[in-house]
């Protein structure tokens, strides 16, 4: 797997989407195409992006809408306002929404592109791109999806390896069993708690052979990785 950034684009219109879609290939990100809002929003919850663009008037729920969710459980994710409007109030509702940027159109593949590698350049300056880490005895390559222990490599799946990420990324803190369910899972419902269980074991038999470094359950609240 590649190190690509990873753009959740959310666009009504089919023909803009796919030309942006495209466009955004060709310059080796990796992007996910939404044709609405509610749609976006499930694929924020199941997986991890980068960079969120949202086209403002989209049916079911309209970037703003979208914008807000995701800032509730994601302060940090940068987000880009696509719109035909171009009134200052309707600026400053973006801002207000957790925007980082807004681009009124019609505008140009270049400015897309300029706009965006801004945003990553002071995000990559902030730190939010860690995608390696040494935790313990243990090595985590988040993009490889591998976990690293006494030279031997164990491979994860796309939710194995999202449900470790948010474990490492909480530094010893406990990671909430319900949020937990909603980013990996997009619901917190019974049944996905109990498949997240079973993914919990399965991340407990890959650390087996760590002296280090084990997840612990928090009785009430969810789990933490415990390093030795």
């Amino acid at each position: 797997m590649s190190d690509k950034v990873k753009i959740l684009l959310a666009e009504d219109d089919t023909n803009l989407g796919m030309l942006l879609s495209n466009y955004l290939k060709a310059k080796n990100f990796d992007v996910t195409l939404c044709v609405d809002g509610e749609i976006a929003l499930r694929r924020f919850k199941e997986q991890l992006f980068d960079f969120i663009i949202l086209d403002v008037m989209m049916p079911v729920k309209d970037g703003f809408t979208v914008a807000k969710e995701i800032r509730s459980v994601d302060t940090e994710i940068p987000i880009l306002f696509l719109t035909a409007k171009s009134m200052k109030e309707d600026k400053l509702t973006g801002f207000e929404a957790g925007g980082d940027d807004y681009l009124t159109k019609p505008f140009s593949m270049e400015e897309l592109l300029a706009r965006i590698n801004a945003i990553l350049k002071r995000s990559y300056k902030e730190g939010k791109k860690e995608t390696v880490f040494s935790v313990g005895d243990v090595q985590y390559d988040y993009l490889q999806q591998s976990i690293i222990i006494k030279a031997d490599t164990k491979k994860l799946t796309t939710k194995e390896n999202e449900l470790f990420y948010l474990l490492v990324k909480q530094d010893g803190e406990v990671l909430d069993r319900n949020e937990a369910l909603n980013h990996v899972w997009g619901d917190d419902n019974y049944f996905n708690g109990r498949s997240m269980d079973v993914y919990i074991t399965k991340l407990r038999k890959y650390l087996s052979d760590s002296e280090k470094v084990e997840i612990i359950n928090v009785h009430g609240k969810g789990f933490r990785l415990l390093v030795k």
